[in-house]
């Protein structure tokens, strides 16, 4: 089955969404979490943390990732937009079909 091509937004959210399942999360565990390389995670992550969406500690010595209260924000208004979206889809579907 092939999937459809990721949006920078949807990219946003899977990065900020495996950081709140994991945090505090390291680059690669929010890479695999997202699905994608390590050095585009890497930028994703240096994107986020650069608008707030993200803060690193320093744990042991290591760079770790923890949702900032603007990038929870930004999952729970993703996630609403997209079930809009889905709603228009779904309406346009149907209106297709009975043509």
């Amino acid at each position: 089955m092939k999937r459809e091509k990721r949006t920078r937004y949807d990219i946003y959210a899977d990065v900020l969404e495996a950081i709140r399942r994991n945090a505090p999360c390291t680059l690669t565990r929010a890479s695999y979490g997202a699905r994608m390389p390590v050095d585009r995670a890497k930028r994703v992550l240096a994107r986020l943390e650069q608008a707030g969406f993200v803060r690193v500690e320093l744990i042991g010595g290591r760079k770790h990732y923890v949702l900032a209260p603007l990038g929870a924000k930004f999952l729970e208004l993703y996630g609403r937009l997209r079930a809009l979206l889905a709603l228009l889809e779904e309406g346009q579907k149907t209106r297709d079909d009975s043509s």
